[in-house]
Parts: C-alpha cells; structure tokens; sequence
C-alpha cells in the first residue's frame, strides 16, 4: 500500500464555530488535503487551507493522528490535524472544483459531520502532542 499523508486545520472563530468545507466528494471536512513531496506538515496545511478557503493560517498545536487503510485505492492514510488561527486573507472558494461550500458550523454539528473524531471536537483540545520539524538531515 503507499503511504498517503493528509492534514487539516482545525480552526475556531470567537463564536465558537469550526471552520469546514464541504468537498465535491460529498462529505464535509476540515480544511486540508494532502501533503507534497517536498512539504513539510506546517507547509502543506497553511498551502491546502489557502487553497480551499482563501485564508492564510499560523499553525498551532498537532491535536490528533489518525490512520485508515483504503484497500479500493491501496492507500494507507496518515491523517495529521493540526490547530490554526486566520491571519489574513478573504473567505472564499478557490479550488470550484474540488470545494463546493464553506461554512462556519458549531462544535457540536462539526462533530456530528467528523465522527472519526473520537468524544467530539472539544476532545481534541485537551491533549495534544508536540510536532518539530527537524529539517534535511
């Protein structure tokens, strides 16, 4: 199987409401997708998150990792979601194509959408694990 990377952005607003899109594969996520060669993770989520909603992002907190094995497309998925704060930027869909809609929803309804979230999305605040980029070695 070839290892596939992906990484999302969970971003909050004041409101309390997490950023989402809603993809032409039908279902709704995070904004994200999936790293290129030369990426790092912090690279990959601020290009993917630009791409899809229009905003720039500062990378926080790794918050959850997790991993699905696509036996249709031979993919074994490392799925990296990472916390992120707009910066900048305007709200809007840059990839038609590939983004149907974005949205602000509640914790509660993005958690509903995100199953895969094990105890919800205000689980994943309450731990998280450190990622450091340690360069070209």
């Amino acid at each position: 199987m070839e290892e596939v990377k992906v990484v999302y952005a969970l971003i909050k607003n004041l409101k309390n409401q997490i950023l989402m899109v809603h993809n032409h594969e039908g279902h709704w996520s995070l904004p994200g997708g999936k790293v290129e060669a030369d990426e790092t993770l912090f690279e990959a989520t601020i290009r993917e998150v630009k791409e899809e909603t229009g905003y720039i992002v500062e990378i926080g907190k790794l918050l959850a990792v997790n991993e699905t094995k696509f036996t249709v497309r031979n993919h074994h998925a490392l799925f990296f979601t990472f916390e992120a704060q707009i910066v900048e930027g305007v709200e809007e869909i840059t990839l038609p194509n590939e983004i149907f809609h974005i949205e602000w929803a509640p914790i509660d309804i993005a958690s509903t959408r995100m199953p895969y979230y094990i105890g919800g999305i205000d689980n994943l605040y309450k731990n998280h694990a450190l990622y450091h980029n340690e360069g070209t070695l």
